[in-house]
């Protein structure tokens, strides 16, 4: 059954508030006198690197004088050297959800991380996705799976039994790769057909969701494709969407990358190299290959200014290659989390919504800071909170504004 308590989400891409927001929004409610049960907020982090310790620029938390006393959770408590994937999140996170309700806190999740938040609000949505199963402690296997995984040659049986904690590299050691994917190919033949056996991180993952659910892969996302498991949301969910045009958000995006080099991200991006080496602060990064799909080494910059950081002397050209590469990295990001969210989320979310308007979802348009930002993101998404805490009715999104009314429209069937 859902909860009926009231959980408020905050997504979007970077450099259109979404943080700013957050905190208007928690402070409002914190001030404010209303008739429901609700007294203050609290914000929980949703941004895959902004949960490690430090690294402040790379990551783009917002500084902590700019908090405004709001209590920011599951934000830099981290070690950056760690994995922590959205499993391992939505636990804490539901457990930061039930502390703020206990305290008759609303909790506010805000990040770019939109796939966690989506996890977080529909609990069987993403079963398949990379890193997106949240482990279940004792999961139920069929006597023909369990046959199948106990027919396994002796080797690969202890192995499945005790998988890598991080995928091997098909390049360096190409033997652990092949013995995963004829694991896979013994156990889920049709999902071992999807990928290749170089592609370790996908092949690991379908192993696990084997071990974390005790079904097959390709079972749920067959499951998944026909709509059997749309599912309801764990809480009666406000879920933001702060959108801002993209030539508008492009410039934007690249004065970001100029500020963050101003405020010393060089610096942070060699101490994540020295992490990264175990060296001492003399050593260069050249002769150490890093895993850019890792922990916080997935963060955009690092790898775009390795070749300049490992350079025998500086160059100017080296230099201005590794910002333009940034600058590009981001706005492709960017790009990426805009699709996530209508691809993904949003069909979820129209899928929740068919009979009753669980997931009420709305588009601000951040394309415009300043006071017209104030206007159509901050008084109107505290609007929209106010009815939705009073449960009261609330307006059609598609009429919004023209943004949300063109990126809101879609086909409300591909939820895939």
């Amino acid at each position: 059954l859902m909860n009926v308590r009231p959980l408020i989400t905050v997504c979007g891409t970077t450099g259109v508030g979404k943080s700013n927001f957050a905190i208007e929004l928690a402070l409002h409610l914190s001030r404010s006198t209303r008739k429901d049960d609700w007294r203050g907020a609290r914000i929980i982090n949703a941004d895959s690197m902004q949960v490690y310790r430090g690294m402040d620029i790379i990551t783009n938390k917002v500084p902590e004088e700019e908090r405004q006393g709001i209590e920011h959770r599951l934000m830099g408590f981290k070690s950056p050297g760690e994995r922590y994937v959205v499993g391992q999140w939505v636990q804490d996170a539901l457990k930061e959800i039930d502390e703020a309700h206990k305290r008759s806190e609303v909790p506010i999740v805000v990040g770019g991380t939109s796939y966690w938040i989506q996890h977080l609000i529909f609990p069987n949505r993403l079963a398949i996705d990379t890193n997106a199963q949240v482990p279940s402690p004792n999961p139920v296997m069929s006597q023909e799976l369990a046959g199948t995984i106990d027919s396994l040659s002796p080797d690969l049986l202890a192995l499945f039994k005790n998988l890598p904690e991080h995928p091997p590299s098909a390049m360096a050691d190409p033997d652990a790769a092949y013995k995963l994917y004829m694991i896979l190919s013994s156990l889920d033949p049709i999902v071992a057909n999807r990928w290749h056996w170089r592609d370790t991180r996908k092949v690991l993952r379908s192993l696990e969701v084997i071990k974390e659910t005790g079904r097959r892969p390709s079972e749920i996302m067959l499951e998944q494709t026909e709509g059997i498991s749309a599912s309801k949301p764990r809480f009666r969910t406000l879920c933001f969407w702060l959108h801002a045009e993209r030539s508008i958000l492009e410039q934007r995006l690249n004065e970001r990358v100029d500020k963050m080099i101003e405020q010393g991200l060089l610096t942070e991006i060699r101490t994540l190299h020295q992490i990264a080496t175990g060296a001492d602060s003399n050593s260069t990064p050249e002769d150490v290959k890093t895993d850019y799909t890792f922990g916080i080494y997935q963060s955009i910059g690092y790898k775009e200014f390795h070749d300049y950081l490992s350079a025998p002397e500086a160059s100017e050209k080296v230099f201005d290659t590794a910002v333009e590469h940034m600058k590009l990295s981001t706005r492709q990001y960017a790009k990426r989390q805009v699709s996530w969210i209508r691809n993904k989320l949003l069909p979820a979310v129209y899928s929740a919504n068919t009979e009753e308007f669980l997931v009420p979802t709305y588009l601000l348009d951040a394309t415009v800071l300043g006071e017209i930002w104030n206007n159509n993101v901050r008084d109107l998404g505290i609007n929209l909170t106010e009815g939705f805490l009073a449960q009261g009715k609330l307006p059609d999104p598609l009429t919004l504004s023209d943004n949300a009314k063109r990126m809101m429209s879609i086909d409300k069937k591909s939820a895939e």
